[in-house]
């Protein structure tokens, strides 16, 4: 299938590779050009000089960039993939942004007979790169069907959540899940540390009992070393926080937890955390 990937960041390097791959014809686009001649170099494949010319003639155009506004950028704009995208085409947004802007863009798509799915990512660098990414999608049930096989390229688990913004919501609700069991797990190694428990001994018991979780099993160990180099940014946990409370604000829901976690986070960027991964929370703790 000719295909075309928009945004060749620590996530969409990696997919696009997989894509090419897997046997399609894959076009990109970066807004760094070197990154897109470095991927270029690396796979088979072509780079193009605007999202608009890498979505021409492509069946599928994927994109994963940052925000909402870059979103609307290489969507909308003048030389968006809009632009270049042909009636019957497809676009799957990975990018975890807000379920609003998923409406305008599939309303924009819609009038020129293009679908259009929000399809936010879950398993962050590591998941990426070794194809084995949790994948929630808003949208209909055929457009959906026909981009499954595609997406299965860098994907272990495929779910259509619901109507599009549906696959932003369960995004939302997943940073949400991930704040609470990281700052329990957080304040858990703390409270261990000033008992003088044996740590390792402590984690492989409570590991396989009721308060095993993913986030136990592969961060512990280097919480505890405070090392936090391993994948998603405290900054990209904030601007995903900031949607799910902006969000909670429009439908009522009640996020006291959520809102303390990203004060907490807040607190680590004042450490010199920005970039730092998310299971940086307990830095916090440990400079009391």
């Amino acid at each position: 299938m000719k295909v075309a990937f928009v945004g060749l960041g620590v996530m969409g390097y990696p997919m696009a590779g997989y894509l090419a791959k897997a046997g399609h014809e894959v076009t990109v686009y970066n807004r760094t050009a070197a990154k897109a001649e470095e991927w270029s170099g690396h796979h088979r494949g072509t780079r193009a000089g605007t999202p608009g010319k890498a979505a021409a003639g492509a069946e599928i155009v994927f994109c994963c960039v940052g925000n909402d506004d870059d979103v609307r950028q290489v969507i909308l704009g003048d030389h968006g993939i809009l632009a270049g995208i042909a009636s019957g085409g497809i676009i799957v947004d990975h990018t975890t942004a807000s379920a609003k802007v998923a409406r305008e863009v599939a309303a924009a798509a819609a009038e020129k007979g293009v679908g259009f799915l929000d399809a936010p990512l879950s398993g962050g660098q590591a998941g990426a790169e070794n194809g084995q990414l949790t994948i929630m999608v808003g949208g209909d049930a055929s457009t959906f069907e026909r981009t499954r096989p595609v997406m299965d390229a860098y994907a272990k688990a495929i779910t259509l959540i619901g109507p599009v913004g549906h696959g932003q919501m369960a995004k939302m609700v997943n940073q949400i899940c991930i704040a609470g069991i990281v700052q329990g797990l957080s304040e858990g190694l703390h409270f261990a540390k000033r008992a003088g428990l044996d740590i390792p001994q402590v984690m492989a018991a409570i590991s396989r009992g009721a308060a095993q979780s993913w986030q136990m099993e592969n961060r512990w160990e280097t919480m505890v070393g405070n090392k936090f180099d391993f994948g998603f940014a405290v900054d990209w946990m904030r601007k995903d926080l900031a949607i799910a409370l902006e969000e909670a604000a429009q439908n009522g829901a009640t996020l006291e937890m959520t809102k303390l976690v990203d004060g907490y986070y807040a607190e680590v960027q004042k450490l010199g955390g920005k970039r730092w991964d998310t299971s940086s929370l307990i830095a916090r703790l440990e400079k009391a």
